[in-house]
């Protein structure tokens, strides 16, 4: 066979594929070509097969696939620890909303967004969701930075800096869809907010648009116990039977916290098709209950995982969601055998792709797929000894020895570092922001 020529080749000490499950390969190398994965082989075979552009010798490393944060508002980094300690209700209505009044602007979502890629991308996110306003902002420090992402275009009924009513957040949302149709790393999604800030008209709106479109629908939903009551009060109907009835439940669509679910509710998910995005810190920091993760995957429903924002988790570290997620599910149920560190894993790769319909192409290392890719070091003290891989990587604290981060085989981290971004300009800027925000608190 002659040697073929291609860009990178990654040799690893230990790799995760995540497809197929449970799977653990040692002394593999992944074979890259134009942003794409063309090889999964062992490495002495690797050797003799390929001449690459740039070879990676890791081999004290772990790779795994790029995580998959399928929840956030990126640009509320900039409110990070400036409302800590209250209800949803309050944390919204006396301290976020307020301050997204007062400061929400195109340069506050420019710069809260790249702030919080970087942060993804030290961590190991090759891919989010974001819903937020000026999504364009959002779209923007992505495509600088390299990295993928959905956006959720907002919609609410109230106005904001970004638009007066539902009808100009879908009107915006749907320009910025046809401005990007050509991107290949981001996708939009409608993102009405929670039913409890959209009417029926605008919902149904959305629901035949996302239809005629074949667009994701991605909800807060079910995420407190007063949002059940508000709604049993002014509907007479839970909110996830009001969107049914709506026709907003499809296979195309993310409910995002779910932590007031009874049987009728999860029901609902299974015929229709949806996906759960699971955010177990933000949850528990704002006291909103603990999503079911057991009868729902005894349900077959496709459960994600996502951070929230930094003002409601503080941080966006996936392997420490995917880590409380695992150990939540475990004291919740009372069964220790309940989400086993490699589905944990699952929730924040394969699983995050499927909700947001990209698992065709990210999400796993499977030939053919894109070079998302996280190397980890294991040649440290919190590591050893090593007697499982899995389990190391998702019940110690792996995210600070994530060594590269890849998207479509262009390397964003090297060494720990950030090779594209401006580290102090950033922390200057977020400083900045601090000042600005606090001296009028």
């Amino acid at each position: 066979m002659p040697i073929e020529n291609i860009d990178i080749l990654i040799n690893a000490g230990w790799l995760i594929p995540v497809v197929p499950r449970n799977t653990v390969l040692r002394g593999c190398s992944v074979a890259i070509h134009e942003g794409k994965i063309i090889a999964l082989l062992p490495s002495g075979e690797a050797q003799q097969r390929f001449n690459a552009v740039r070879q990676y010798n890791l081999t004290d490393s772990l790779l795994i696939p790029g995580l998959i944060n399928a929840h956030g508002h990126s640009a509320m980094t900039l409110l990070r620890g400036y409302a800590d300690d209250q209800s949803l209700h309050t944390w919204l209505n006396e301290s976020i909303w307020p301050a997204e009044g007062r400061w929400m602007s195109e340069e506050f979502v420019y710069d809260g967004a790249e702030l919080a890629i970087a942060e993804m991308l030290l961590g190991g996110t090759t891919c989010f969701n974001d819903m937020y306003f000026f999504p364009d902002q959002t779209a923007r420090a992505a495509r600088k930075n390299n990295i993928k992402c959905q956006l959720a275009f907002p919609v609410l009924e109230f106005p904001s800096a970004w638009a007066r009513n539902a009808d100009e957040y879908i009107h915006k949302g749907l320009a910025l869809r046809d401005e990007l149709r050509d991107d290949s790393r981001i996708s939009i999604a409608f993102g009405p907010h929670a039913p409890y800030t959209v009417n029926d008209l605008a919902l149904e709106k959305i629901a035949t648009l996302a239809g005629e479109l074949d667009a994701p629908i991605h909800i807060h939903l079910h995420e407190s116990a007063n949002e059940i009551a508000q709604s049993m009060a002014e509907h007479g109907r839970r909110p996830i039977e009001r969107l049914q009835q709506l026709g907003l439940l499809t296979p195309l669509t993310q409910c995002v916290h779910m932590t007031q679910l009874i049987a009728s509710d999860i029901a609902l998910l299974s015929e229709s098709g949806s996906h759960v995005i699971h955010c177990p810190t933000s949850n528990l920091k704002l006291g909103n209950g603990f999503c079911p993760l057991e009868t729902l995957q005894e349900t077959g429903i496709n459960i994600a995982l996502g951070t929230d924002s930094a003002a409601s988790n503080n941080d966006l570290n996936m392997l420490s969601e995917a880590r409380n997620a695992a150990l939540i599910a475990k004291g919740v149920s009372g069964n220790p055998e309940l989400l086993p560190a490699h589905e944990a894993l699952e929730l924040a790769t394969i699983n995050s792709a499927r909700a947001l319909g990209i698992d065709h192409e990210t999400g796993s290392i499977e030939v053919g797929k894109a070079a998302d890719l996280v190397a980890i070091n294991l040649a440290n003290i919190a590591s050893q000894p090593l007697y499982n891989a899995l389990s190391q990587l998702i019940y110690t604290d792996s995210t600070r020895h994530i060594s590269h981060t890849w998207v479509d085989g262009k390397l964003l981290v090297e060494n720990g570092q950030l090779l594209n971004i401006d580290q102090d300009e950033l922390i200057s800027k977020a400083q900045n922001w601090q000042t600005k925000i606090q001296a009028e608190r």
